[in-house]
């Protein structure tokens, strides 16, 4: 039998909620999304009823994503710490804009503030136009070197024994006796994610959790048995996670039926306006996801159960888990085999697919003591 191992997280929606599928990646997706009318705003009283819902439902954190099309991540997850009192959150974070140590310097004021319930999800960047607003101009690879260079020493002010400091004279940081002054604190579990040879590396080197986007059995077992190797070279081990939506019904038939719904909802010009937004992006594992819808007009299924409707106009993740309650915590229970223990998790609207969720598949998988 597995290990009882496996993680269930939710999705924080700091750029909006609603019935329909919201894009995300950049905020010209605005103009063709769903109208404001039938947008639900990301307030902290109802982020804070999607949190408090997630840790009512046993969902271990909340994603939150980072971005100019989203509201802040350390802020908004900040406040909502004082509205819950288990729910862990996983905060997206931008490298490269901060210095790592005032950034390690965070984290422990988030650990102390929230009782040890900070998750740091490290977004590298894959979109030159939305890194150019933040005054970043380095190519793929130099950002994930810098991204490197950041955990590096992140990492090496964290577990600094009291009294002591870091030093590091990189590329892109030169650090001269960081540390923190005050106050005991846990550093915080890190996430990651990246498709390229780049990316992979700093994972082995640094990451804690590698992240996918979620793709089909066959491609994440590839990428898996890569990450292992890698990360075994550096005399590491990881933890593997996926980031998934999910449709769970009390039938298969339901389920596909609200995946067409959703589908109709979506008109071609906001497709062709969102597949322009995204053709520019020069991430790597963006590219695999577009990849997965391109040539299909009717047929989204990619493998059983896998939908790629979302990809047609939404960044990041772009496919989703579509069956009844037993067929998608068996599409959870196979990609556990292969090795995945976190399940980064959403729906539209996010407080509603919690529910279908944890009451449907989610019961299934705790029935079979996988949770």
């Amino acid at each position: 039998m597995l290990p009882v191992s496996i993680h269930l997280h939710w999705f924080l929606p700091t750029n909006g909620d609603s019935r329909e599928i919201l894009g995300s990646g950049d905020d010209s997706h605005l103009a063709v999304g769903p109208s404001a009318s039938r947008i639900r705003q990301p307030t902290i009283a109802y982020l804070g009823e999607i949190a408090r819902t997630a840790e009512l439902l046993g969902f271990e954190s909340v994603l939150t994503p980072t971005g100019t099309w989203c509201e802040d991540a350390w802020v908004t997850t900040a406040a909502l710490t004082q509205v819950t009192s288990r729910l862990k959150f996983l905060v997206a974070f931008r490298p490269g804009f901060i210095s790592p140590t005032l950034a390690a310097h965070q984290a422990a004021t988030f650990q102390r503030i929230s009782g040890g319930r900070l998750l740091l999800n490290i977004v590298t960047g894959g979109d030159p136009v939305e890194q150019a607003r933040f005054g970043d101009h380095l190519g793929h690879d130099e950002r994930y070197r810098r991204t490197g260079e950041f955990l590096r020493v992140l990492r090496g002010v964290s577990a600094l024994p009291r009294g002591e400091t870091f030093d590091l004279d990189g590329d892109h940081y030169q650090i001269s006796g960081a540390r923190i002054d005050f106050g005991d604190w846990d550093p915080p579990q890190i996430f990651f994610g990246g498709a390229s040879s780049a990316a992979e590396d700093v994972a082995a080197r640094y990451v804690d959790t590698y992240l996918s986007w979620g793709e089909t059995p066959t491609q994440i077992a590839e990428r898996l048995d890569r990450l292992r190797v890698r990360a075994a070279e550096q005399g590491r081990s990881l933890q593997f996670g996926i980031r998934l939506h999910v449709i769970s019904r009390d039938t298969s038939a339901e389920a596909w039926a609200h995946a067409e719904r959703l589908l109709s909802a979506i008109s071609d010009e906001r497709i062709a306006t969102a597949q322009q937004v995204l053709a520019r992006s020069e991430s790597v594992g963006q590219r695999r996801m577009t990849a997965l819808h391109e040539g299909r007009t009717a047929n989204l299924e990619i493998s059983p159960n896998l939908w790629a409707g979302y990809g047609l106009v939404r960044g990041g993740a772009g496919t989703a888990l579509v069956g009844s309650h037993t067929e998608v915590a068996d599409r959870i229970a196979e990609y556990h085999a292969l090795g995945i223990d976190h399940f980064v998790l959403s729906g539209q609207p996010h407080v509603e697919e919690a529910y279908w969720f944890a009451e449907g598949a989610g019961a299934v998988l705790r029935a079979r003591g996988l949770v």
